[in-house]
């Protein structure tokens, strides 16, 4: 950790965020355990609402204090919350200059808050509009240095994922809730999860299934090996709380 070192020269330019937001947060679990893997911390209007409220108010000008300011603010509720697992967090690559010291706000922020920086799980998503993968490359392979964990979201909602596994190897996939909504009845999306699975296991890399909203389709998923699972069966998410977990009774 480096508290101490000044933040390159584009943090220093950029102006302030100009208005304020906070998390929900939402549990992945694990079925095998039937733990909580993890908490993914989801922006919100003070006082809850629509992450598009949000959302909305982001621009090219105001990108980079937005991912900043996000990172802070989860790690600050997280440590507040006394959040005893993994603290996934959203990150936008396009608002990331040089990874190495753009972190320093997160690293900072987990040492005044109090939070293990080994707990942390930075997340891209798959839509992300990225201007340069080699860009995206050596951000994952300086967070994963520095010894947090990585995941792409959405995957399969995009185009571009199995192409990303052939350039980077993230340390987890979510798998994108509409490529899994009714697997239990559609052998086609079935037999596509499946292949996926079992790159990821070549890979060494885990999998999660995200919007999961009915027992049929988490049975189905255990079927095919999944173990880790996200989505309003288990819990929804909770403007600055841990919200608990509803396990679904056996099938």
């Amino acid at each position: 950790m480096s508290p101490k070192l000044p933040p390159c020269n584009r943090c220093q330019d950029q102006p302030e965020l100009g208005f304020e937001f906070s998390m929900s947060f939402q549990p992945i679990v694990d079925a095998r355990s039937k733990q909580v893997y993890a908490y993914e911390a989801l922006v919100r209007p003070i006082g809850d609402g629509s992450a598009l409220e949000v959302l909305n108010r982001i621009n090219e000008s105001n990108r980079y204090q937005f991912d900043q300011a996000c990172r802070v603010k989860a790690v600050e509720l997280a440590a507040k919350l006394h959040l005893p697992c993994f603290l996934s967090i959203n990150f936008m690559p396009n608002a990331v200059y040089e990874a190495a010291t753009c972190i320093r706000a997160t690293l900072q922020a987990a040492e005044r808050f109090g939070f293990p920086t080994e707990r942390l799980i930075f997340e891209i998503t798959e839509n992300e509009q990225l201007v340069d993968k080699e860009h995206l490359k050596r951000i994952i392979k300086e967070y994963q240095r520095q010894g947090f964990q990585t995941a792409i979201d959405d995957f399969g909602a995009g185009y571009s994922g199995l192409n990303l596994l052939a350039e980077f190897q993230p340390d987890i996939v979510k798998l994108d809730m509409a490529l899994l909504r009714h697997i239990d009845q559609d052998p086609v999306r079935q037999a596509i999860v499946t292949g996926i699975i079992g790159v990821c296991r070549a890979l060494n890399i885990e999998v999660i299934a995200e919007g999961i909203e009915t027992p049929a389709e988490f049975q189905a998923l255990r079927n095919l090996g999944v173990s880790y699972f996200q989505g309003y069966l288990f819990a929804r998410p909770v403007y600055e709380q841990l919200p608990p977990v509803t396990w679904p009774a056996p099938q």
